[in-house]
């Protein structure tokens, strides 16, 4: 491809050549060529992740191959917290290197070998055999992700100018979600061996993850050395930058829109797996039709996509709530529409969040805000999820009633953060 093709992609897709704000001058002349190569290799990540869920295609799995609720229950809490959890501790070895996309890349490839061996063990094992060994591979894959997460939003706010970087990530949601789209949709057909087309899925994931890395590599990444810190130390960021502790909060809030739809699937136990099906395919659609949009208004106003993300989630969940008091959760198509409505609420998150802490952070401590973030994010997750796990057992009402509270807090805290995209 050569440069001005580049250059015109960059120029349709981003609507605009203003001025690159964040960017050196070596950074600037090579944006183009980089924005591309975020797209592509952040599009095959991201359908790779849709085409391995663990909410539903490695559960299915390990359900088809007979490992047991023990190990099928442990998929998703092994892969979120191995993804935020370890972040603290590798940040600080990734800040002392003036190149980082080898650890983006390097990441993205130990995933696909993670995806390739679950392919091999799915073929392979059964029992309990095959449920530790699937774990086990999805918690090296989900360290492998954490050093990507790491790492790539300082990445990004190297390469791409602060008025495209939601734009990119927003045009690379919606690219992959159109390929989870068409699996969901072979998934809730009937179409095929469902057994082989999982399999087949994940061998897919793996190619992605391993194409995605190869890209990656090529990105033109101006040396830059941060600052030296220490797990510990990072913690102090808490307290000198109030605006980080702010976003952490609000961020911590909205964990209820990535928490709610089991929840909501719960509300009709009846074909559960019909459900986890057609929420794969209302996330798909959400992120479709959502994501670059959000990416756009991200740009412009980070702080602004945080609380209308925030009112649109909890106004769902609340009327999730409602319907469900009124009896009208168990009519046909009442709980689609809401999943589809609290996923276009949850990309607003995603994209929200991304874009204002990479904004907000200055070339210095970008991975360490990151770090930080996600890893208080994680230990809230835990153990919100143990919590809202408990009490759902007394009323699934009333945990989403819960997280619709935490979204509208979410909201009215994110009127306090500053508007990172005018500084």
């Amino acid at each position: 491809m050569n440069q001005t093709t580049t250059e015109q992609i960059f120029d349709a897709v981003t609507g605009d050549s203003d001025t690159a704000k964040g960017l050196s001058d070596d950074a600037v002349a090579a944006e183009p060529g980089n924005f591309l190569r975020h797209v592509l290799s952040l599009s095959a990540s991201k359908l790779a992740d849709g085409l391995i869920d663990p909410k539903l295609v490695l559960s299915w799995l390990l359900t088809h191959l007979g490992a047991g609720a023990f190990w099928v229950g442990l998929l998703v809490p092994v892969r979120e917290a191995g993804a935020l959890l370890p972040q603290l501790l590798t940040t600080p070895r990734i800040t002392r290197c003036a190149i980082r996309k080898w650890f983006w890349a390097g990441g993205a490839f130990v995933q696909g070998l993670m995806a390739a061996g679950i392919v091999g063990a799915g073929l392979t094992l059964e029992g309990t055999a095959a449920g530790a060994t699937i774990v086990a591979l999805l918690a090296v894959l989900a360290l492998a992700r954490s050093v990507c997460s790491a790492s790539y939003k300082d990445i990004l706010g190297k390469t791409v100018a602060t008025s495209r970087r939601g734009t990119a990530t927003g045009f690379a949601s919606s690219a992959a979600a159109l390929g989870v789209i068409l699996f969901a949709v072979i998934l809730l057909s009937g179409f095929g061996d469902r057994y082989a087309l999982v399999i087949a899925a994940i061998g897919l994931a793996a190619c992605f993850w391993v194409g995605a890395a190869a890209v990656f590599a090529t990105m033109k990444e101006v040396p830059h050395t941060g600052e030296q810190t220490d797990a510990v130390a990072q913690f102090a960021l808490l307290r000198d930058r109030p605006q980080l502790a702010r976003f952490i909060i609000v961020r911590s809030l909205l964990v209820g829109t990535a928490l709610a739809p089991p929840y909501l699937v719960m509300l009709q136990p009846d074909g559960a797996f019909g459900q986890l099906g057609a929420l794969v395919l209302a996330s798909s659609v959400a992120a479709l039709l959502s994501s670059y949009v959000w990416g756009r208004l991200s740009d412009r106003s980070s702080r602004r996509v945080l609380q209308l993300a925030g009112l649109a989630g909890g106004a769902v969940l609340a009327l999730v709530v409602l319907l469900d008091l009124a009896g009208f959760t168990g009519t046909i198509g009442v709980l689609p529409v809401m999943l589809f409505g609290l996923m276009i609420a949850y990309q607003g998150v995603r994209q929200g969040r991304s874009t204002h802490l990479v904004d907000m952070a200055g070339a210095d401590d970008r991975a360490a805000y990151t770090a930080l973030s996600n890893t208080i994010v994680g230990l809230v997750l835990l153990a919100g999820g143990a919590a809202f796990a408990g009490l759902a057992a007394l009323s699934v009402p009333l945990v989403i009633g819960l997280f619709a509270a935490m979204c509208f807090c979410a909201a009215m805290i994110a009127t306090g953060l500053d508007e990172v995209q005018n500084a």
